[in-house]
């Protein structure tokens, strides 16, 4: 069991706003500066949109994540806005587009030596049934999930109520995982949308138990751990009891212009690490 800390790419390149702005080299040097070990990519310009990605700039970056010894913590395709990244769309050409688009994040991902992509299970559309969307959702994560396993990629579910209105709480997240039933199919959650769902973050990790590989970590209103009401103590020790061997990726300060990208990720890292370190050392139960 070990827990990790990674930073996100989303305050250097803020997502759903679209400054300050920094390319995903700029990003790389600065996330390892303040002291991270890893980093979780979203891909989305300008740091890495798949379809214009050049075959020399993807053997560049991934040389550069070595020289600069950053692991890839995982990969997230930015699924609103733009082209779209929604598995339930009532058009099946949107939904083959966003399946095709997570395969190539699959093998973007196995390139640059990651073992993880997160999957958001996209939003129904008025005139389309819950549970039509649900099946849409369900076979695509599926169709993904079995391509993935060839490259030795997981899927990691994450349930995003503020923004979609399919896989939005943690039953849900845990249902779409067992209706999938693939084996490199797994969970997370964003600790933003638990707080502001009035929920509480260590009843994720306990419920989602060994099937829970990913978090990410932000405080309510996307502050930085440890500046909102979050007991994070509480869930650095539920991750601990639990065997959470994955990253708390801090995906935080990127919801309105006017942010310092550099200042989310050194207090992050300043605030959680301790606590982090502190679990790791304790003997497993």
């Amino acid at each position: 069991m070990t827990i990790k800390l990674a930073m996100h790419t989303w305050p250097y390149a803020s997502n759903p706003t679209w400054l300050p702005a920094y390319t995903l080299e700029e990003t790389i040097r600065r996330v390892k500066k303040i002291g991270y070990d890893a980093i979780e990519i979203g891909l989305a310009s300008p740091h890495v949109f798949p379809q214009t990605l050049s075959a020399q700039r993807r053997k560049d970056l991934g040389q550069m994540l070595k020289d600069y010894q950053l692991e890839l913590a995982a990969t997230l395709p930015a699924h609103g806005g733009g082209p779209g990244n929604n598995v339930a769309s009532p058009i099946p050409e949107e939904r083959r587009w966003a399946i095709d688009n997570y395969k190539d994040t699959v093998r973007l991902t196995s390139d640059w030596g990651g073992n993880r992509v997160i999957c958001l299970p996209g939003w129904y559309i008025f005139g389309t049934t819950y549970r039509q969307a649900w099946d849409w959702a369900r076979d695509a994560i599926s169709e993904i999930a079995q391509f993935a396993q060839d490259f030795g990629v997981e899927i990691v579910i994450e349930p995003t109520p503020e923004d979609s209105n399919i896989v939005n709480t943690c039953d849900n997240t845990i249902d779409m995982m067992k209706d999938v039933g693939e084996a490199n199919v797994k969970l997370m959650f964003d600790a933003h949308h638990v707080l502001a769902e009035k929920e509480v973050m260590s009843d994720y990790a306990y419920t989602m138990g060994k099937d829970l590989v990913h978090i990410h970590a932000s405080d309510n209103d996307r502050l930085p751990p440890g500046m909102g009401r979050g007991d994070w103590p509480a869930l650095i020790d539920a991750l601990w009891e639990t065997g959470f061997d994955g990253y708390l990726s801090m995906e935080c300060g990127f919801h309105k212009r006017g942010i310092e990208p550099d200042w989310v990720a050194r207090v992050s890292l300043e605030y959680l690490k301790p606590l982090v370190d502190a679990a790791n050392a304790r003997k497993p139960r």
